[in-house]
């Protein structure tokens, strides 16, 4: 068991063995040999390792409580094996503080999702509808696509990685599967909105022979974020140009880039291909590709496992130290943050 955590913490913390070793002081031999579980470290050792990993001992003690299937990628450029090792090893960390956190609670339900057959690149439409329709949520903008998805028990969370990364996906093994989705930090509101929404595509969507999949996924996430019968009513049916300034107050109602917005009207019909791709060498030209102008949409904040630890607490079914553990970080530094960021509000006051 301490084997695979200690492999585990190592990835997150993007170490070699050797890396390890000579932050432990300890051999690169003897750290080999507690990953394959040949041999097991000392508590002077454990110490030093987790001191080395930047994590607590109880990490390294927890069980495994949660395994893996296959994750998706998606990356702007091809992402190295290191990388890709670290990333999967922060997917696993949060799904399995959420799993154990929830069942002091009953434990996970399950993800809500309808699966659909999608023989051609326009029934991506069709099944952004359909999980629209089986959430509720409506023909409008979706308010925060981050609480809709923890509510339907896809795990959400941000985290810190390779600027080539945006997104991944990947499922907890037996049942029920709990699909954990994860984002870049640090991006703007919009492209996170998107970046999530791609990857519910690829959780609801079955693509058939022929399909690309990435662009059926791009196509979902627009059509999620803005529907049909939205964008019509936002921008008509038929235009021969689209104002930056109209464009920049529909990425703040809707949470979709001002560039997205181009491409849903194109897709739509609403606008050529021709200016479509006008649009595009203007937004090219002003630089608005990498950044786009004016005030950036706020990244959304995961916070179901949040309140599910201060539940637990409130309710002396864990103590501080397991909700620091449990949270990922610590739970001083927490509050101080949420202290801070509701206005001084008294986190330590409890009636």
């Amino acid at each position: 068991m301490i084997g695979e955590r200690l492999k585990v913490a190592r990835y997150r913390a993007r170490l070699s063995t050797r890396g390890l070793a000579a932050k432990a002081e300890v051999s690169a031999m003897a750290v080999s040999k507690y990953e394959r579980g040949l041999d097991v470290p000392g508590s002077d050792v454990l110490i030093r390792l987790a001191r080395a990993l930047g994590v607590k001992v109880e990490f390294l003690l927890r069980r495994d409580s949660v395994r893996l299937a296959e994750a998706s990628f998606r990356c702007r450029r091809a992402l190295p094996a290191k990388q890709k090792r670290a990333v999967l090893a922060e997917m696993q960390d949060l799904a399995e503080r959420f799993v154990q956190t929830a069942e002091l609670f009953g434990g996970v339900v399950g993800p809500d999702l309808p699966g659909v057959r999608v023989k051609a690149l326009s029934n991506a439409e069709q099944a952004a509808a359909a999980l629209r329709e089986r959430w509720a949520l409506g023909q409008g903008p979706i308010d925060s696509l981050t609480a809709a998805m923890e509510t339907h028990d896809v795990l959400v969370g941000p985290i810190d990685a390779d600027a080539r990364f945006d997104a991944a996906t990947v499922a907890t093994e037996g049942r029920p599967s709990l699909p954990v989705v994860v984002v870049r930090r640090g991006i703007p509101g919009d492209r996170q909105r998107f970046s999530m929404a791609h990857e519910l595509g690829h959780l609801v969507m079955e693509p058939g022979a022929g399909v690309n999949v990435e662009k059926a996924a791009h196509r979902f996430a627009a059509a999620l974020l803005v529907p049909a019968e939205a964008a019509r009513a936002e921008l008509g049916k038929e235009r021969a140009d689209l104002a930056p300034l109209e464009l920049h107050l529909l990425k703040h109602k809707y949470g979709l880039s001002m560039r997205s917005w181009v491409m849903r009207a194109a897709d739509l019909g609403i606008i050529t291909p021709t200016t479509a791709a006008r649009l595009h060498r203007a937004f090219a030209s002003r630089g608005w590709l990498q950044k786009e102008p004016g005030d950036q949409i706020p990244a959304e904040e995961p916070k179901r496992l949040k309140l599910l630890v201060l539940r637990a607490l409130a309710e002396d079914l864990i103590t501080e130290s397991r909700a620091t553990e449990l949270l990922g970080r610590s739970l001083a530094g927490y509050l101080r943050q949420e202290k801070k960021a509701h206005g001084e509000f008294p986190v330590g006051v409890c009636s």
